[in-house]
């Protein structure tokens, strides 16, 4: 380390722990010490959630294996393997890597290996952020075919494949080829099918094995709209959402959801929210509604209810509703069932009212029983970006934990509709992180926290729903959350809830249109991903700055902790523990690393695990850590710091020789300022 880097390096250690040590008594920072529990809101001995036991939720049928994105098509991330324990587990070792040979290309590039793979039939599958298919010997890593679609990606800004899908045709249905099948949605829109065995082309499905997702799409530039995230199976259905590029106009293209024949590749039915009765595909030279909520993230099902479980975003652009629908709004960041045989809706939860705050729902709808005073009822959380967990029955909506509609700051802009209220999940633990204050403000230097200070005076804040304004605001949590697609993990056996959240304040502003055409704010035919700087809204009367509240150093304004990983007992809705996850070794000032692992709790991109042999397990952070955590505890028992930033989901599984492996990728993020790679790592106990 250069004398520069050791001075800025030491004086960032410092600043931190002047941070902490300026803590108020309530503060996250005082009230969690350092590799201890959160001891105010322990449950007692008498009361401990962990002293239950029974594997319930759909895994149980394949333990070994790793069947959807989240285990299940209920989105659990439990394992019900226990080979690895907190007693071995600091005995966990590499035991190989895959290179898949994809990079994001470009230095402005966000995007790259966030694939949670599959494990079925003794093999892995998973994809490249360039829809490169490939399977895996899962005990050695070796490549055992790939499947290049050759994906077009002109215009595209943030190129990510987060998942495949798996289908084994039943046996009473005869196809001509693919009994086994892996589908993936493509980042030029298309719905492919390959044989699971074989790698080829599943040709009887669609034409030639795909289906054109553009289809009555209408005509936009290239990546405005693609898929990110697996489809969701659910019966014989395929379920396809979409992202949308934010920001550009209030003419996009349109949200639609859609339901595909997972054998024959055929259209069964669109859930468009402007025509939410309307099931049919368009008519010749017809298009679905642009510019409508879209869902972008994972989906979760329920086979046997026969249900769906879409999390919506909201219409476009993200922080100027004045030109939204009746419709719009009706389904705008809400949670969708619908039927996945027709696409009608059955029920939906809206868990924030127009929203104004980019505060779309991005994590996994997490399916799992709920322990009520009427017994075990069939549950769905749903984790948000504001921090609110909200509990549902999911058979009907109805909330089964207290939600309580709050006042909210109006919004002064004309001919904006701000909701009065917002729902808030008040039996719930929140993730949102206490109110900000000028208090809160630090820096490197007495300078740059004079900066912060004096960029807080000039804003206002009100908080977690404070409205965008002509002229700056504060906005807590930032569009990372709260809680962001990483979503929750819950381990079955004992109703214990795992959320990695994050507490990093933005810096808002709608400037006026003569503004933002003087500034070339306007819509791009390439469009800037994530943590743009600046964005048209091309069709209102304002184009909007926004991003990270950071100081000239490119620091956080607020001081630490900004990632926090905690443990809720569902049966009291208590929170047990609650710790900083991550520390400072790669983070500094202008993104130097200070290479001094305080754990100050860093952001974090990705999600977590728990196996029922007592352990969580997830990376996500921006020291580039895979950790393993006891999920009684909360202490970490084993880390190695991976090559690259571990921003997905880990999964884990057991081989034919009885063997248990952890598996994360590692492709970093550049917006999380960590190093981009291309690598599947995986472990086991060393022997």
């Amino acid at each position: 380390m250069n004398k520069s880097s050791f001075f800025l390096a030491a004086t960032f250690l410092s600043s931190v722990h002047l941070a902490f040590a300026q803590s108020s008594p309530n503060s996250p920072a005082t009230a969690m010490s350092l590799g201890t529990p959160d001891t105010s809101s322990q449950s007692s001995p008498q009361a401990s959630p962990f002293a239950a036991s029974g594997t319930s939720g759909d895994v149980a049928a394949h333990p070994g294996e790793w069947t959807h994105y989240g285990n299940s098509a209920y989105g659990t991330r439990y394992s019900p393997l226990s080979d690895i324990t907190p007693q071995n587990v600091g005995r966990l070792t590499q035991a190989w890597v895959y290179h898949s040979g994809m990079k994001p290309a470009g230095a402005s590039m966000n995007g790259g290996l966030e694939v949670t793979p599959l494990m079925v039939d003794n093999k892995l599958y998973g994809c490249t952020a360039y829809n490169t298919i490939f399977a895996l010997d899962p005990n050695t890593g070796k490549e055992v075919w790939k499947y290049d679609p050759k994906v077009d990606s002109r215009g595209v800004s943030h190129p990510v494949c987060r998942g495949v899908a798996f289908y084994r045709v039943p046996a009473n249905i005869s196809v001509p080829d693919c009994q086994t099948r892996i589908l993936t949605a493509t980042i030029d829109n298309r719905l492919i099918a390959i044989d699971a065995k074989t790698g080829e082309k599943c040709r009887s499905f669609g034409k030639n094995g795909e289906v054109n997702l553009l289809d009555h799409m209408g005509d936009f530039p290239r990546g405005w709209s693609y898929p990110t995230s697996p489809p969701t199976i659910v019966r014989d259905t395929a379920v396809v959402g979409a992202l949308v590029i934010d920001n550009q106009s209030t003419k996009v293209p349109p949200g639609v959801v859609r339901g595909f024949d997972v054998v024959t590749g055929a259209f069964k039915w669109a859930f468009d929210v402007a025509h939410p009765d309307d099931h049919s595909e368009p008519g010749p030279g017809k298009t679905y509604t642009p510019s409508t909520p879209n869902s972008w993230t994972v989906a979760s099902a329920d086979d046997g209810l026969g249900l769906v479980y879409v999390p919506m975003g909201n219409g476009s652009p993200d922080y100027f509703g004045g030109n939204r629908t009746l419709e719009t709004d009706k389904y705008s960041s809400s949670v969708v069932a619908l039927d996945a045989e027709t696409g009608a809706v059955r029920w939906h939860f809206q868990a924030i009212h127009h929203d104004l705050w980019d505060y779309d729902l991005a994590a996994q709808p997490v399916l799992t029983d709920i322990s009520t005073e009427s017994g075990t009822i069939p549950g769905l959380l749903l984790p948000t970006k504001t921090g609110q967990i909200f509990v549902l029955d999911r058979r009907t909506g109805k909330p089964l934990s207290k939600i309580a509609e709050k006042p909210v700051p109006l919004s002064e802009i004309a001919g904006e509709k701000s909701s009065p209220t917002q729902p808030f999940s008040i039996d719930m633990p929140s993730f949102a992180g206490p109110d900000l204050s000028e208090a809160d403000m630090w820096g490197v230097t007495p300078f740059d926290q004079l900066y912060c200070r004096i960029k807080y005076k000039l804003a206002e804040y009100k908080g977690i729903f404070t409205p965008l304004r002509t002229g700056p605001s504060v906005r807590t949590p930032g569009e990372l959350g709260g809680i962001d697609w990483g979503s929750v993990s819950v381990d079955e056996d004992h109703g214990i809830m795992i959320v990695n959240s994050n507490l990093m304040a933005d810096y808002d502003e709608l400037i006026s249109r003569q503004e933002a055409d003087k500034e070339h704010l306007y819509p791009a035919a390439n469009p800037l991903g994530e943590n743009a700087p600046g964005a048209a809204m091309a069709g209102t009367p304002y184009g909007v700055h926004w991003g990270a509240f950071l100081t000239p150093l490119h620091i956080p304004c607020q001081k630490p902790p900004y990632g926090f990983l905690s443990a809720v007992d569902l049966k009291t809705h208590k929170l047990l523990w609650k710790k900083r996850l991550g520390n400072a070794a790669n983070s500094g000032p202008w993104g130097i690393a200070s290479h001094i692992p305080l754990p100050l709790g860093t952001p974090n991109i990705g999600g977590s695990i728990v196996t029922k042999g007592g352990l969580i397990f997830i990376a996500a952070t921006q020291d580039q850590y895979f950790r393993a955590v006891d999920i009684k505890t909360g202490k970490t028992l084993w880390s190695e710091q991976l090559p690259a930033g571990g921003h997905s989901t880990p999964i884990t599984y057991k081989t034919d020789d009885g063997s248990q492996f952890v598996l994360i990728a590692a492709g970093g993020n550049l917006s999380m300022q960590t190093t981009v790679g291309d690598e599947l790592i995986a472990f086991k106990v060393k022997e």
